[in-house]
């Protein structure tokens, strides 16, 4: 009796001892001992970090030398790039039958069955409905007004975008005679058009969309590399070229706008020498606050590339002149323009007398002093008007998802078929088997697309890590495994954080596998550890794997965007933040003692599925990657306007990625795994894509795999479920090339 007292004394203390160890934070970290909800701290920091590198990149701008004359060209080139503009140059062609042509150079004039092509003629100006082209199935559209007598300028006054050419020319109501420039201008000598812009009013739909016209363009055009913004520049740039072409007596050509098409101008000016003059009114806001304006304005990298020195250089010597105006006022929510409503004096509306006499003065044109009006509102050109705009949307809608729609090829161009030229070469062949290629001739190209996949389309943070300073604290003990908490430093200011589970029984000196198990959008690392997702980090520890469930910074919908556009100004994404946190996280886990550092995998789901083709592409110390609930034809589901299933109609959308359409889907991101192991788990009935989106994407990666003759290291699996981990055959194949 004695003994077994004894006995049962001396497990009761193991236990406790045990107990004891469980509870204490991890060996070699200090103890956690943050309150607050650790994510909504997370995402402050993520906050304040990316606002300090804004300033930096703003400082930095400010500090810089004097651009030299091969620097100016190369940056209207760049600026160019980066509003989206230049299309006119740079258009697709994959058409087996038609050939390639440039858009020619004229000026149609518009006639129908309910108006005539010239709305007005007196003894001073001609104002006509006009179209001119500008890509293939796109024109420029809207007024051409002339003088009766000669031309002594040229002038394109682009309007905000909720005004129509028509209220410029004073044939509608909406701006005070002494305020229609477009009509001054041409009764005082210049040869004037006023292009259409796209409006701010709501998407028209079956539903409301809460989405404007110009961000329903913006949204697909800026995953391709273009723009609303590059859109309306080019037809800006195709009206110039016709004013040059017909510009026998070498006028001046000066461009003016207010609002919305004050910063169309500014650009047009920057990127075309040859306009002489700008007229600039309203809407100077500076590009450090870019991310508080609506989304449609959101231009890659502009607060780290642009300022208002780097403007003037562009333009000098070249005149500009600024007026200080109020803009319209833009209902952030819907991003309409609501315009002021008291019109008391004139001094409301862009183009006083003052700034309109001095941009005269610098085109070499007499101002004439009537302010008369054309007369009584032309009521009869309504329907015209809307027609004009829906007819110039579906235009840009169309145009964008030609470009979608041969993006494929254009990605082929731009990887695959540099990396692997032998699959752009087959022939016909009814061999039952062909040779494979060494895999060293495909990744000698990897450490290239990685580091233009990091720097160009994700945006890279040059930061370098600083020592984790890893602090943890116990939150659960079961039979099999024990968890905590763990925070780690990442770069001063930018921290990551994640629960640990441990298994039991692993002997000293025993290495074990981890799998970082990623969750989706608006999850935390609790949901992983309380067995979210199939409760397949269970089934992992159960295998005797270690698991680390780290926080994403894709929680808190506005938060996370808010994060994301702030980035966007600097040339960052939200990944950026990510690869960071990620990097460390995946150095402070090969550092464990019970850890094998080269047997570290990543599979995530959903946003976590995303993740596992962005992050673990680039982080080569994640050994396998396993994308779950997420794997498809990316610029489809970011573009496509005729598909239920795109984010086009939806907030996930708002996380773009600018020209990735033109560089990486899922297939190219894939390709940078290789020679590592990758594998898609599908769900027959996800709503995030059709299972054709998925098998065809992935086709193109195991076509690779399979060419390079490590056809065993990918796989796909497709099961009777929805949006989740299975945590099955995902698992299997992490036994295969971990065991």
């Amino acid at each position: 009796m004695e003994m077994h007292r004894t006995t049962f004394s001396l497990c009761l203390l193991a236990v406790l001892v045990s107990s004891a160890i469980a509870t204490e934070p991890l060996p070699g970290t200090e103890p956690l001992e943050w309150t607050d909800p650790i994510d909504v701290r997370m995402m402050r920091h993520a906050h304040q970090f990316v606002e300090l590198k804004i300033d930096e990149s703003v400082s930095r701008l400010a500090n810089r030398q004097p651009l030299s004359p091969a620097e100016l060209q190369a940056k209207r080139e760049r600026l160019k790039f980066l509003v989206g503009a230049g299309g006119r140059e740079r258009e697709p062609h994959s058409h087996l039958a038609f050939p390639a042509h440039q858009s020619p150079v004229r000026m149609e004039r518009i006639s129908d069955d309910d108006l005539p092509a010239i709305v007005f003629e007196d003894e001073l100006i001609r104002i006509s409905r006009v179209q001119w082209p500008v890509y293939d199935g796109v024109t420029g559209e809207g007024l051409l007004l002339e003088p009766v007598e000669s031309t002594e300028a040229h002038v394109v006054v682009v309007p905000d975008a909720d005004q129509s050419p028509e209220m410029l020319a004073g044939l509608v109501a909406g701006i005070p005679p002494e305020n229609q420039l477009a009509r001054r201008l041409a009764a005082s000598g210049a040869s004037v058009i006023v292009p259409v812009l796209i409006d701010r009013h709501e998407v028209s739909s079956t539903k409301p969309l809460g989405i404007s016209n110009r961000e329903w363009i913006f949204r697909q055009a800026f995953h391709m590399g273009r723009h609303v913004i590059g859109y309306e520049i080019d037809k800006i740039v195709a009206a110039v070229d016709w004013f040059v072409k017909t510009n026998d007596s070498n006028r001046p050509i000066g461009i003016t706008g207010w609002g919305e098409g004050e910063r169309l101008a500014k650009y047009a000016m920057a990127i075309d020498t040859r306009i002489d003059a700008a007229l600039l009114s309203g809407m100077r806001s500076e590009p450090v606050e870019a991310w508080r304006e609506p989304i449609y304005r959101n231009v890659w990298s502009i607060a780290s590339e642009w300022n208002e020195s780097v403007f003037q250089e562009l333009v000098n010597p070249r005149a500009v002149v600024l007026e200080e105006r109020q803009d319209a006022v833009i209902d952030e929510k819907r991003d309409k323009a609501s315009f002021l409503e008291r019109r008391d004096t004139a001094s409301d509306f862009a183009y006083g007398e003052t700034a309109t006499r001095e941009f005269c003065t610098k085109i070499e044109l007499q101002l004439s002093a009537s302010n008369a009006s054309l007369g009584s509102p032309r009521n009869d050109l309504a329907s015209f008007i809307a027609e004009r705009h829906l007819r110039q949307l579906k235009q840009l809608d169309e145009y964008t998802q030609r470009l979608a729609r041969e993006s494929e090829l254009i990605r082929g161009e731009f990887y695959l078929n540099k990396a692997l030229p032998k699959l752009g070469e087959r022939k016909w062949s009814t061999e039952s088997f062909h040779e494979t290629t060494p895999v060293s001739e495909f990744t000698a190209h990897t450490d290239r697309y990685r580091s233009l996949f990091w720097n160009e389309v994700i945006g890279r943070f040059d930061d370098k890590l600083i020592e984790p300073n890893p602090r943890s604290r116990f939150i659960r003990d079961t039979e099999n495994w024990v968890a905590h908490e763990v925070v780690l430093d990442v770069v001063p200011g930018l921290f990551a954080w994640g629960i640990l589970m441990m298994p039991k029984g692993i002997a000293a000196g025993e290495k074990r596998p981890v799998v970082v198990v990623q969750h989706g959008r608006g999850g935390l690392p609790e949901d992983i550890l309380n067995g979210g997702y199939n409760r397949v980090a269970e089934k992992l520890v159960g295998r005797g794997y270690i698991v680390f469930a780290p926080h994403n910074l894709y929680r808190g919908e506005d938060e996370y965007r808010w994060l994301d556009r702030k980035a966007n100004s600097i040339g960052k994404s939200l990944f950026s933040f990510l690869l960071l946190q990620h990097d460390q996280i995946t150095r402070w886990l090969e550092r464990l003692p019970q850890v094998d550092g080269n047997r570290i995998a990543f599979y995530g789901n959903s946003y976590g599925g995303e993740s596992a083709v962005r992050i673990p592409t680039v982080l080569t110390r994640y050994a396998v990657s396993i994308c779950a609930s997420d794997f498809n034809d990316w610029t489809r589901k970011v573009t496509d306007t005729h598909d239920q299933h795109s984010f086009m109609r939806t907030i996930e959308w708002e996380m773009p990625y600018f020209n990735m359409g033109n560089t990486f889907s899922y297939a190219e991101m894939a390709y940078l795994m290789i020679p590592r192991p990758f594998m898609v788990e599908r769900g027959h009935h996800d709503l995030v894509a059709p299972d054709h989106w998925v098998a065809s994407e992935y086709a193109k990666v195991r076509l690779v795999y399979d060419q390079l003759g490590i056809g065993d290291r990918t796989a796909i699996t497709f099961f009777q479920g929805g949006h989740t981990m299975r945590g099955e055959e995902t698992i299997e194949f992490i036994d295969r090339h971990f065991r």
